[in-house]
């Protein structure tokens, strides 16, 4: 039930991240998100290039996440649990990189990385019993 929460938790932080991947990758220079982000037209046409790679590295962990969230229930037990370790482990990394940059950022890196490390914590606790 542990490892079932877990794969929950990881399911959540991928939604998240694919949500980053939006306003990283697609709506970046809008004024919606540059006002999440905090950032002015001319500072958001300079860094869209960095931001759009950005969004598809927050896509990609999504990805690793769902595929593991998939094969753990169908026989692939580890493989699975590996995929959504090493998923979710990036993403809480990510969101520690965040905050000890730049400690105004703590709300971002809560929403970046409070899933994530729920589903770190829950998924290890669900292997070992």
């Amino acid at each position: 039930m542990i490892f079932v929460i877990g794969s929950v938790f990881a399911g959540l932080a991928a939604l998240i991240h694919v949500y980053i991947f939006v306003l990283e990758s697609v709506r970046w220079t809008h004024p919606s998100t540059r006002r999440v982000f905090g950032t002015s037209a001319e500072d958001a046409q300079v860094t869209k290039p960095l931001a759009f790679n950005q969004g598809f590295y927050n896509l990609f962990l999504a990805i690793i996440v769902v595929v593991g969230i998939v094969l753990a229930p169908l026989g692939s037990h580890h493989v699975g649990l590996a995929l959504m370790l090493a998923g979710t482990g990036s993403m809480l990394a990510a969101a520690l990189v965040l905050i000890l940059s730049d400690r105004t950022k703590a709300r971002a890196a809560t929403v970046q990385g409070l899933f994530p490390l729920l589903a770190v914590a829950l998924l290890v606790v669900g292997a070992l019993v």
